[in-house]
């Protein structure tokens, strides 16, 4: 491991080399590292704060006890049971919130490029409420459409904006159009279905964790791990693509291949959030532009977004249970209640420096 400096536009910036092998190199900013790392932190603690907090009120110390084993029995049913499951799915759901938004904003090279934007969430939506209309609104079945209504919604964006290659901002336009077409159908469908139905399907609607367990654990660990394996083996492709197309190509990258592989990884980490918990707005909007703030860098970077998309999601969680107890929220109110207060700051910010 070497330690380097790399002149940028703030001055001069360490960073460190890893380079185990040949085949093998990572470089980091040093402020990168250690936001990634203060950002995992703070949301470890507030894991802990939401496993504790509830109708069973339990110490951080109690609470640590009782992940190693070692708590009392009461406590150890409380956490591992009953709250841990859905404390592990907001963080790992919250990252792949937060990597999906890095991955479509570096590849537009725009802050509107998210998948909350471009119709793919509301094109999940879609495909859930098609299947609870014709077969059913299990768990499981709700989740199959939901992945099969985003996979569906990227191919028709993709194609629509596919013109000798697909263009950031081509593509944002594109997916608006999409989305707002799919809103009035999302519409139609919750006006035909019964009542029942309806009510399910406007819940699941807003992005919601209430009633996830331990069964939803395995499949979104086990594919979030896979995928970031995948984000990890391209290397720096992605900040190349960020560049620029002509600069991406002169350093040796096939851009539309490259191009395709991101957009595929991107779209299969949004389904497997959506497919999990709904919709959740915002967090892939913002999760990105925070930690690009926070770190300095002049690209979007993946593992601090990724730790940002976790601390808003765990964040907004807590409050969704808490803020107005006994009544629990759905987490896509909060996160849209934040998410928006950040998009007219964003654009309030943008306005005054024209």
């Amino acid at each position: 491991m070497t330690e380097r400096t790399a002149t940028g536009r703030t001055g001069t910036l360490p960073f460190v080399a890893l380079r185990p092998g040949r085949a093998f190199s990572l470089r980091y900013r040093v402020r990168t590292v250690v936001v990634s790392v203060i950002l995992v932190v703070l949301s470890f603690a507030t894991a802990v704060l939401s496993l504790g907090t509830g109708d069973v009120v339990l110490s951080p110390g109690e609470v640590l006890a009782a992940l190693v084993g070692r708590g009392s029995t009461i406590a150890e049913l409380v956490v591992l049971d009953l709250r841990l499951p859905r404390v592990l799915l907001a963080l790992t759901i919250g990252a792949a919130l937060g990597l999906s938004g890095a991955i479509f904003q570096a590849l537009t090279r725009n802050p509107l490029g998210s998948p909350d934007i471009i119709g793919l969430t509301t094109g999940a939506f879609t495909g859930v409420l098609v299947v609870t209309v014709f077969i059913g609104n299990g768990y499981f079945q709700v989740a199959a459409g939901a992945l099969v209504g985003c996979l569906a919604t990227t191919f028709t964006v993709y194609l629509l904006a596919y013109r000798r290659g697909v263009q950031g901002f081509r593509l944002i336009i594109v997916g608006i159009a999409v989305s707002a077409i799919l809103t009035s159908i999302n519409h139609w469908f919750i006006i035909k279905v019964d009542l029942q139905a309806a009510y399910a399907a406007s819940i699941w609607g807003q992005g919601s964790l209430n009633g996830l367990d331990w069964t939803q654990v395995p499949p979104v660990l086990g594919l979030l791990a896979v995928l970031t394996a995948a984000l990890a083996l391209g290397g720096q492709r992605l900040l190349l693509l960020e560049m620029g197309d002509e600069i991406a190509t002169g350093l040796g990258v096939r851009v539309e291949r490259a191009r395709l592989a991101y957009l595929v990884l991107g779209v299969a980490l949004i389904a497997v959030a959506t497919a999990a918990a709904g919709p959740i707005a915002f967090v892939a909007l913002s999760a990105p532009q925070l930690a690009q703030r926070l770190t300095g860098s002049a690209g979007i970077a993946l593992a601090p977004s990724a730790a940002m998309g976790a601390l808003l999601l765990i964040v907004s969680d807590w409050l969704a249970q808490h803020a107005f107890a006994p009544t629990q929220l759905p987490v896509g109110v909060v996160t849209v209640t934040i998410g928006g207060a950040y998009f007219a700051w964003m654009l309030a910010r943008a306005a005054r420096t024209q």
